[in-house]
């Protein structure tokens, strides 16, 4: 190992910290953030990284000469997170034109959230979830759904647990779901799945039945709710139009079946760029497949926008069933 690791690694952390005080997460909470929010290799390499479950950042004290360093790292990753602050300032976040409006889609997390008790998010799904493609790892979709949910209940205890894992699919999604999903006792699971399988030609209907069996777990874990996210629109999976159209098609009707949420992030994206006139590029980084910042946020701001609107549902006494959850982004 490198003598240089340890003071590469304190100069991240701080400048980590530094980034996530300025969407205003709580300093109690950077660390495991951190840890949990490492961007991920490219999707299709398939790595095997640690779990976010497993994953420990030693804090540590650099030598006087190394201060400085530190201190122009912590420099620029405010500036970088003073750009991502104002990012919807110059390209605005604007909600799917024509969708239906949802109606309280998530009844037991808005309920926790109304009750003033502790919630739970669990994000799972691969590099989309970890936040291949983010400048940082606090740009990443679910560090910013958990800086929104704060500013929007700054008394709540709120934790957004990242278990994205790169190049996964739900054959090596199932295999981790009991530890790192159902032993969490989440309240809200958002499961993104499906593009791995489109890029790695794996039957959709496969896909799909692993899927209903994951959210029929959970379900039996303890009721949280739960939200699909199906694959993204970008090149590298509108080249395969067939197989996408297929599994973002499978991954509705197990939404339906098992009276789950769905973000149709493929329609979501979609509309961005077909509606909206916003070119593939400024939401996509060079790859063609993973999001970019912009991406990313615009992203978290739509799943925030609906748990928002599910507890302001519930503040008013409107009856939400939780056996339907159909999850619509405005």
């Amino acid at each position: 190992m490198s003598s240089l690791r340890p003071f590469c690694l304190t100069a991240w952390l701080a400048a980590s910290a530094a980034a996530a005080l300025l969407v205003l997460t709580p300093a109690s909470q950077v660390l495991a953030q951190a840890a949990q929010a490492t961007p991920a290799p490219q999707q299709a390499a398939n790595p095997a990284p640690a779990s976010p479950s497993q994953t420990t950042v030693a804090a540590t004290h650099p030598p006087a000469e190394q201060r400085g360093i530190t201190a122009r790292a912590v420099d620029k990753v405010k500036q970088v997170a003073k750009s991502a602050g104002d990012i919807f300032s110059r390209v605005p976040c604007l909600p799917p034109k024509g969708s239906a409006k949802a109606m309280g889609s998530l009844p037991h997390v808005a309920n926790k959230l109304v009750a003033g008790q502790p919630v739970v998010i669990v994000a799972f799904g691969s590099s989309s979830t970890a936040g291949y493609g983010a400048s940082s790892p606090d740009f990443n979709y679910p560090n910013r759904l958990a800086a929104q949910l704060r500013r929007q209940y700054p008394t709540a205890d709120i934790s957004v647990i990242n278990a994205g894992v790169g190049g996964e699919d739900a054959p090596e999604m199932m295999k981790r779901l009991q530890k790192q999903v159902i032993d969490v006792h989440p309240d809200l699971v958002i499961w993104q799945v499906g593009t791995n399988a489109v890029l790695r030609n794996l039957d959709p209907g496969d896909t799909a039945k692993m899927v209903e069996d994951g959210i029929s777990r959970i379900q039996a874990g303890g009721g949280a709710d739960v939200v699909l996210v199906d694959p993204q629109y970008s090149p590298q999976v509108t080249q395969r139009a067939e197989s996408a159209g297929k599994m973002v098609k499978l991954l509705g009707k197990v939404a339906e079946l098992r009276h789950v949420g769905i973000f149709p992030r493929f329609e979501v994206m979609r509309d961005w760029h077909e509606k909206q006139a916003l070119p593939v590029e400024s939401f996509v980084i060079a790859d063609g497949l993973h999001m970019n910042d912009w991406g990313y946020a615009c992203f978290a701001q739509l799943l925030g926008d609906d748990i928002i609107r599910s507890v302001g549902q519930i503040k008013l006494g409107v009856n939400v069933p939780a056996d339907v959850r159909t999850y619509r982004p405005m």
